[in-house]
């Protein structure tokens, strides 16, 4: 697999400086890695720890010469950054994102890179925490974990085999599919969790004893609302971006919500246990599936 010439990360953070790290440590950065950011404190913490070679606050400068140009920046901002960087593009570049909301995406790429929209290969790592920024990438985050690309019929072959090959080499196991399908099982799977733990904080947070709740609260409360802790930012992008599938999960989610009020209303038990005996079954099935 051949290395790459130069790389250009626009957006430092968690996903794209994990990508980097882990492709350092695969041997398949062979030049300079350019990081792309607004805050220079960030930058420079990608500069201490080895993510990045040379910074700057200027896509543009950014992309020089660069054969692969990651874009890492919150969805409503990838349009932006794609058009300012077109012209200024390497004649063989391969442009990549990192983006949870693919339809949107492809849309802004489609309409920002123009006659470059074919060497743009969108992709979506299913992997991260709550954590955010430069300090907080490590390269074994994408080993075993899934990355979804979803090309358009312009995607040129040999773009999307390269990004394969890289998100392949971090110890990914990458899966093509359309942006629709994408962005319908990720409403599901993790953009509807993520409404669930804010709405659920938000929701204890306004009680009147609040701070009893909080003091009381057990190690489960804290894992179901871990991802609460996420960039509020970020998640309003993505909410956004996939509102049509987004509204689709959360009015399954709140129909079933309104069967299990009236189920706990009626007192019906064995409904009840019938209801979690069901989850915790799919969940165990869930959880082997993975390790398989």
């Amino acid at each position: 697999m051949p290395a790459v010439r130069t790389l250009a990360l626009i957006g430092v953070g968690l996903i794209g400086g994990s990508w980097v790290l882990g492709l350092r440590e695969a041997g398949l950065v062979r030049g300079e890695v350019v990081g792309c950011g607004r805050s220079m404190s960030n930058l420079k913490t990608a500069l201490e720890r080895g993510i990045i070679d040379s910074a700057t606050t200027d896509p543009r400068v950014a992309v020089q010469g660069a054969d692969l140009v990651v874009v890492a920046v919150p969805l409503g901002a990838v349009g932006p950054v794609l058009g300012t960087i077109r012209d200024h593009l390497a004649g063989d570049a391969v442009i990549t994102d990192v983006g949870s909301a693919k339809g949107r995406v492809m849309a802004d790429a489609a309409e920002a890179l123009t006659h470059r929209y074919s060497r743009f290969v969108p992709g979506h790592p299913i992997a991260g925490n709550e954590k955010s920024g430069a300090g907080a990438a490590f390269p074994e985050l994408f080993r075993q974990r899934r990355v979804i690309l979803t090309p358009a019929e312009e995607t040129d072959a040999d773009a999307l085999e390269r990004v394969t090959q890289l998100w392949t080499a971090v110890g990914a196991s990458v899966t093509h599919m359309t942006a629709a399908h994408h962005d319908d099982v990720l409403a599901a799977t993790s953009h509807l969790p993520h409404m669930l733990a804010y709405s659920l904080v938000d929701t204890l947070s306004r009680w009147s004893d609040r701070d009893e709740v909080f003091a009381y609260a057990a190690g489960g409360f804290r894992d179901f609302t871990r991802i609460a802790s996420s960039d509020p930012g970020m998640w309003r992008d993505i909410c956004i971006a996939n509102r049509e599938a987004l509204l689709v999960a959360l009015e399954r989610y709140m129909s079933d919500l309104a069967a299990l009020h009236e189920t706990i209303q009626a007192g019906d038990g064995a409904r009840l246990e019938a209801v979690f005996r069901h989850a915790r079954d799919a969940r165990n099935r869930f959880l082997t599936m993975l390790e398989s």
